[in-house]
């Protein structure tokens, strides 16, 4: 049997005290099962021959546990003794080896294999982990069998005060209404103690005010903050900044202790009224202020703020009933009043009105701080503006008959200067108005007149808008309106109103109605349109129709006899009088035109018109024969055509062939005007064959001259030197040309393409670049330094520079 011994544990051995049942433990110095108890175990496996106690036998057990307990944050140099590990096998001869296996076994428990003495090697932190659990096993040393069973025990870290409490929802923000009682609940805080709370005070937190008093107020062991004093006003301070603090081992000397912020913010109530700065407020406009214009902005001065700060304004009483109306604008909870009618200085030029604010939510805990209304004073004032004329009639109407004579008066208008000034006025029509320019209106008298025939037909009504313009201040314009109504008068005859198309079938009998006819007409009179119908007295009597007229505005045409013929007549024109019932009457003559149709048994028409003729002598074959022959005459035609524009144009036109156009390439340099050897110079040198030295050929004239020029004679070129020829050769044709009298008076180029002798330069050819007969000394590009060095040597000196180059 084995037995834990604790030795040195006094924080352990005292609680063993307290529970009184490890007397006999505490003696020998070791601790028995159950957390200190099994002593009598203990007894029997050092003392295998004390007696039993009473008629009970217990059997022996190989281990005797207990639970072990080790300080945490131990800072001790020397590892930390947990306790002994003993086997009643164990003779001391060292025959026995005490293994340890489990959490934390070799890591941070470490055992003595000889003497069973188990330390902790490490710090531990009971929140890391707060027991360990671990086997233990004696076993033989030399076999490495064990000899006794392994069994489980377990050691508990024992907590230290070595952890602050933490408020793990900090910082906190809340609220709480203003004027709140005393004792009004703000928020709870709450703050945890990771040390043991079932071991001494270690988690035990109280709460304290470290800042904010003496308005709020926290509970110790709850950490309720409340009001600590009443009626705190939002509009004096609204924030409040506490730092509340909790401290473990219940507040007492040595606890640590933690804090935390809490912003509590005063939310508004409506306990201030509104109230205006000024009772009385003057405001003054101008008298042309438009309607629904803005007259004045006021404002009630209200501390609180949001909803408790909305409000509503009337207008109470005043001068001004129905012309003034005041609003709230909800963003700035101003008032607004407005204008209903038109200001008018001459006829009032001043008004006053008393204007109440109230706050729109009362809270009925507030009303001894009320009343929630105040009144104020506005005094408008209006001032004189130089206002447009304005006409005695806004509209006026009127009525002329269309008949009238240019220069007939319709009607009159009236304005007037409103101002005190009385100023002249002046008429005009706004010509956008009468673009056609029918009417005139008299600039003094404002009478209105016509200016061109009316039709009713084309216009019925006029809007004519009359300006009325100020003699002083021609930018102060009135404008009225004025409706003229043109009256009807009897001027369109009446016509058919529409284009009939009458069908007659050839089988019609007598008396068929084959048309009804009826009549328009533009003219409008008072009591309604009156037609009457009849046949034109020129066809009145004729054998083939008859006309009835239906006293409804419409007539019917009737056949006479029946056996119409196609063949014989396809239409028949048939000439309508109409006539209206106006003063004077008018009438008008329609003709009807009436087709002879073929028709079927249903009477519906299915040929009309002409008979078409029908050539007779031609077969059908022949036709054919007619119109293969024509075909074919037209393909001829065109493969003729399509030949021709195929014919292959010749590569060189006659045009082309003139020497002077051609092109001729040459792919050699040339060694310039020196070089005949390129091209042939026998044209050039056979200058005297010439043609007529009278005719320009660059200019031909299109009248004869009536001067003769006789040119003079030319010298023999074809003994003369090159460069001599082709000098003489231009010098003559310039003086052909200044003594010309055909050419006309502008300006000629001709260009030769001759340089010239004797030029500065030389030839440019670069045959001649490396001829040692050159007069260029090149000696001075040796000063021009080192770039041109290799100049130097090829040219500087022409004996050095060919053996050079040539050696």
């Amino acid at each position: 049997m084995m037995v834990w011994c604790r030795s040195g544990v006094r924080r352990a051995l005292a609680l063993l005290a307290l529970l009184g049942l490890l007397l006999p433990v505490l003696q020998g110095g070791c601790s028995g099962p159950d957390g200190g108890g099994g002593s009598g175990d203990a007894d029997e496996s050092l003392h295998p021959d004390a007696p039993s106690r009473g008629d009970l036998h217990r059997h022996k057990r190989s281990w005797v546990w207990n639970q072990f307990f080790v300080l945490e944050e131990y800072t001790g140099n020397e590892p930390l003794y947990v306790g002994k590990l003993h086997s009643d096998v164990d003779k001391g001869d060292g025959k026995v080896k005490y293994v340890l296996s489990g959490e934390g076994a070799a890591s941070i428990f470490t055992i003595d294999e000889n003497t069973g003495d188990i330390h902790a090697t490490k710090r531990l932190d009971r929140e890391a982990q707060a027991y360990y659990t671990l086997q233990a096993q004696a076993v033989d040393r030399l076999t490495n069998l064990p000899v006794e069973p392994k069994s489980e025990f377990v050691v508990k870290v024992q907590d230290i005060n070595d952890n602050e409490p933490r408020f793990l929802d900090g910082p906190y923000f809340a609220g709480v209404p203003e004027m709140s009682p005393l004792g009004t609940m703000v928020v709870q805080v709450a703050a945890t103690d990771a040390d043991d709370p079932t071991y001494g005070n270690s988690a035990r937190v109280v709460y304290s005010i470290v800042h904010g008093q003496p308005y709020f107020s926290v509970e110790p062991k709850t950490g309720v903050i409340r009001t600590a004093l009443p009626n705190m006003d939002r509009e004096t301070r609204d924030q409040y900044v506490l730092v509340i603090q909790a401290k473990d081992m219940v507040g007492q000397m040595g606890g640590l202790s933690g804090t935390t912020s809490v912003t509590v913010t005063l939310t508004d109530v409506n306990d201030n009224p509104p109230r205006f700065p000024h009772k009385v407020n003057q405001y003054t406009v101008l008298e042309s202020l438009p309607v629904q214009s803005v007259v004045a902005r006021i404002k009630a001065s209200d501390a609180d703020m949001g909803p408790n700060a909305e409000m509503d304004y009337r207008i109470m009483d005043g001068d001004g009933p129905g012309l003034f109306n005041i609003t709230t604008d909800e963003n700035t909870q101003e008032g607004v009043v407005l204008l209903l009618k038109p200001l008018d200085f001459e006829t009032k030029s001043s008004f006053s009105l008393r204007v109440e604010a109230t706050n729109r939510n009362i809270d009925s805990n507030f009303l001894n701080l009320g009343p929630f209304s105040d009144t104020t004073a506005l005094k408008v004032t209006v001032e004189d503006v130089d206002e447009p004329p304005v006409f005695s009639a806004p509209l006026s109407k009127m009525s002329v008959s269309e008949d009238v004579r240019v220069g007939t008066s319709i009607g009159r208008v009236s304005a007037h200067d409103p101002d005190t000034s009385n100023s002249g006025i002046r008429y005009s029509i706004d010509r956008n108005t009468d673009m056609e320019r029918f009417f005139n209106v008299d600039a003094l008298s404002g009478i209105i007149s016509t200016a061109k025939l009316l039709d009713r037909e084309a216009n019925s009504v006029h809007n004519l808008t009359i300006l009325a313009i100020e003699s002083q201040d021609p930018n102060q314009i009135g404008k009225g309106l004025a409706v003229v109504t043109v009256l009807d008068v009897n001027d369109n005859a009446p016509v058919f109103a529409i284009d009939y198309e009458t069908l007659l079938c050839e089988n019609t009998s007598p008396g068929t109605v084959i048309q009804t006819v009826s009549a328009v007409d533009e003219d409008e009179p008072q009591n309604g349109h009156r037609f009457d119908f009849a046949l034109d007295a020129a066809v009145a009597g004729n054998h083939n129709f008859t006309l009835r007229d239906n006293k409804d505005n419409t007539a019917s045409i009737l056949t006479k006899r029946g056996g119409f013929r196609r063949r014989e007549q396809p239409v028949y024109r048939l000439p309508v009088l109409i006539v209206d019932s106006g003063s004077p009457a008018l009438s008008s003559t329609n003709t009807l035109s009436v087709r002879v149709c073929e028709c079927d048994a249903d009477g519906v028409a299915s040929s009309c018109g002409a008979v078409a003729y029908t050539a007779t002598g031609l077969s059908t074959g022949a036709l054919l024969a007619i119109l293969g022959c024509i075909i074919t005459l037209l393909v001829m035609v065109l493969l003729i055509v399509t030949m021709r524009r195929r014919r292959k144009v010749p590569l060189i036109l006659e045009e082309e062939r003139d020497i002077r156009e051609n092109i001729v390439r040459y792919d050699d340099e040339g060694g310039g005007e020196e070089d005949t050897e390129a091209f042939d110079m026998v044209a050039l040198r056979n200058l005297n064959v010439i043609r007529d030295p009278s005719v320009r050929r660059d200019v031909t004239p299109d009248t004869p001259t009536f001067f003769q020029y006789t040119a003079p004679s030319r010298p023999a070129y074809k003994s003369l030197p090159d460069n001599v020829v082709f000098r003489e050769f231009i010098w003559e044709r310039l003086k052909d040309a200044d003594v010309d009298p055909s050419a006309p008076p502008y300006d000629s180029l001709q260009t030769y393409a001759f340089e010239g002798s004797g030029s500065v330069a030389d030839s440019l050819s670069s045959l001649e670049s490396l001829s040692t007969d050159s007069e260029q000394n090149y000696d001075y590009l040796s000063n021009w330094g080192p770039r041109f060095k290799k100049l130097a040597d090829l040219y500087g000196n022409a004996d050095a520079g060919g053996d050079a180059v040539f050696s």
